[in-house]
């Protein structure tokens, strides 16, 4: 944590894109109000913000995967005792609006609609992108689906089909339902659903801050859940 020139403090968020929506639905100018302190947010998926980590790069907050948060707390970079679980999110399939209503309510009719897409975007890097490798694997269908598919290197997947280069997209359903003209077909059937579960933390260095404590009180708490549940979470 550190402070403008004049001396107001600012708090650094690091926040997973799955919840950008939720926490941006918030609103910058509220959650600065409510702390006392500007909010600096940057968002990314989860292994894109402990790469900045990594390099050197640490929040006063975090917010993202829990099992990464736990691991983060047990190198000593994340204050072990204030992982507080926020919600978890599923998967889903998100396709153009003028599409075809596609059929995905099984693990037969899933594989059939991902087969005969013309092309699949999913991202390269983020859980939902990894699960969905793991499952096309499984599923028998990696070869087909990747010889047309189209990447995301960072960003919502469902930008691929309102622009055209792909037919579906997959993500986190909190991702898809907040990208203008994409239509959310439906989350993965039960079988091969899989959730990511996301929690927030200070960071060893902040712990006892004011302000930084107070963004995890704001961050936690009914107003915030309220947001999470609205942008397509299960509250935890």
């Amino acid at each position: 944590m550190h402070s403008d020139d004049n001396g107001s403090p600012r708090v650094s968020l690091f926040c997973a894109a799955a919840l950008k929506s939720a926490v941006e639905s918030l609103g910058l100018e509220s959650l600065s109000t409510e702390i006392g302190a500007t909010v600096d947010i940057i968002y990314a998926s989860t292994n894109l913000l402990v790469q900045r980590i990594d390099a050197g790069a640490l929040p006063d907050v975090m917010i993202g995967m829990s099992g990464s948060l736990q691991a983060l707390a047990t190198s000593g970079i994340l204050a072990p005792g204030t992982i507080v679980p926020l919600a978890k999110s599923g998967i889903g399939i998100a396709a153009s609006p003028g599409r075809k209503q596609p059929d995905i309510s099984t693990v037969r009719t899933l594989a059939g609609t991902l087969t005969a897409a013309g092309s699949v975007a999913y991202s390269r890097n983020s859980p939902s992108g990894l699960y969905f490798q793991t499952l096309i694997t499984k599923l028998g269908i990696a070869e087909e689906v990747n010889s047309r598919a189209t990447l995301i290197d960072h960003g919502p997947t469902a930008a691929a089909v309102i622009d055209g280069r792909a037919d579906l997209a997959v993500q986190q359903i909190s991702e898809l339902l907040h990208v203008p003209g994409a239509r959310v077909i439906g989350p993965l059937p039960d079988p091969v659903q899989h959730y990511t579960s996301f929690s927030i933390a200070l960071a060893a260095p902040a712990a006892g801050k004011p302000a930084a404590e107070a963004l995890i009180r704001f961050l936690t708490g009914p107003r915030a859940r309220t947001a999470y549940a609205g942008a397509g979470l299960e509250v935890s």
